[in-house]
């Protein structure tokens, strides 16, 4: 097809104007363009098939549009690869096909290509959490070349001093000692105080006095003390780019940052995409989300599904008991639904005061289920018990009061336990569901 329209006459033998809409201002062009690029049907763009386009089959390069088109306009719609390649024909000569009119339109689609990237970039609604997605994904790529480079550090340096790598166990400060110290024979008249406790200095001292290791060369030296740099320049800028999150975090998402912290914040927020794509989820996929595998996995062998997945890592649920994780993370992903929400949605910035009211809830719900309560204070699992039964006495419509209250008119008293008889106070015994005077 694309020999069709190398030229200009070839491609007028092809294909024909039909119908051709000015647009009066750039404005209504970029609403336009913006439409056709979220796949939107605009009303311009509708009144245009309208007049032009009945009884007609229309070919479309997107077949979500395409869609729109035939279920709200009727007008069957084609999308193949056949149109694609009639489309970049006819984009090709568009200029020739286009008769009547005088002006050049390359500065026109120019200028509205430059007016769509500001359109996008400036209301896009996930541009303010790009950068949380970003900083979060680049600092798991740190971790873990901070670590592959720290354990180099210490399997190289190890060959020399092979006693230190039991005393010292942070890989930083093992960094800083190997750099400051270069040779196991210096250890002794270096101050290492200001990164190491005393035990740790005095014992890696007298280490270095009866060390087995082996001897290693100048040069070794110097490869191994630019290794450390590195160790050392990365820790610091991890420190940086923490701080720069937990900022971010505390701007665009105080609510959820209060509730589950800033990383478990930020991995949730990347892992669907955008702030707004974790306010559109519910609290059960908010629950376990990062576990998708072993969900599938569960529903596919009929085992278990998860209770919990990058939300198991919160501060709330790590304190929980074993058994009672997965009921406090349910709890903790309602209470996450909700300040996503508010944080992605609202208009006032609370600086996260419902997050701490949820937080404190969850965690009242905590010391319930250590303390074995039936019933937890804070509403959640406020189940009846099963072995109790629970009385519910009536006196006035909307009023609950409590049993013992019988100075004032009748009192309608039922039981949820069905078909177990119950005392109501009166010396009689009453089946369930049967009200007594």
């Amino acid at each position: 097809m694309w020999d069709d329209f190398e030229t200009l006459d070839k491609a007028k033998k092809v294909a024909k104007l039909k119908a051709f809409g000015k647009f009066d201002n750039t404005t209504e062009a970029l609403e336009a363009a913006a439409s056709l690029v979220d796949s939107k049907l605009s009303k311009g763009l509708k009144k245009f098939l309208k007049k032009n386009a009945e009884g007609e089959t229309l070919g479309v390069v997107d077949a979500k549009l395409g869609s729109i088109i035939k279920e709200k306009l009727g007008i069957p719609c084609i999308y193949s690869s056949g149109i694609l390649e009639l489309s970049r024909g006819l984009r090709n000569q568009l200029e020739g096909l286009l008769t009547g009119f005088e002006s050049d339109l390359k500065p026109m689609s120019l200028g509205l290509s430059h007016s769509l990237s500001r359109y996008k970039l400036k209301f896009s609604p996930d541009k303010v959490d790009t950068m949380i997605v970003q900083a979060i994904g680049l600092l798991d790529d740190l971790d873990k070349e901070l670590n592959t480079y720290a354990m180099r550090v210490r399997e190289w340096y190890g060959w020399h001093f092979p006693e230190m790598t039991k005393i010292i166990n942070d890989n930083i400060k093992y960094a800083k000692a190997a750099k400051l110290m270069e040779t196991r024979d210096k250890a002794a008249d270096i101050d290492f105080s200001e990164f190491l406790e005393e035990e740790e200095e005095s014992a890696m001292k007298e280490a270095a006095i009866v060390s087995m290791g082996t001897e290693i060369s100048a040069e070794d030296v110097l490869n191994i003390s630019a290794l450390c740099d590195q160790v050392i320049a990365l820790s610091e800028y991890r420190g940086q780019l923490f701080d720069y999150l937990r900022s971010r975090m505390a701007a665009i998402a105080p609510n959820l940052t209060v509730l589950v912290g800033e990383l478990v914040g930020a991995r949730l927020i990347a892992h669907v995409g955008s702030l707004v794509n974790l306010a559109k989820a519910p609290a059960s996929t908010i629950q376990i989300l990062g576990a998708e595998k072993a969900l599938f996995r569960a529903l596919k062998t009929k085992h278990e599904t998860p209770k919990y997945g990058l939300i198991y890592h919160a501060s709330l649920i790590g304190q929980a008991s074993a058994k009672n994780k997965g009921k406090i993370s349910r709890v903790l992903a309602a209470k996450c639904a909700l300040g996503v929400r508010v944080d992605a949605l609202g208009d006032t910035n609370d600086e996260g005061a419902l997050g701490l009211e949820a937080r404190a809830r969850v965690r009242c719900c905590r010391r319930c289920r250590r303390r074995r309560r039936r019933r937890c204070r804070c509403v959640a699992f406020s189940r009846p018990s099963r072995r109790v039964p629970s009385l519910l006495v009536w006196q006035n419509p909307g009023s609950f009061l409590q049993s013992s209250c019988r100075n004032s008119g009748p009192l309608l008293v039922f039981t949820k336990a069905r078909g177990r008889p119950f005392n109501s106070g009166d010396g009689k015994r009453h089946h369930a569901l049967t009200p007594s005077n």
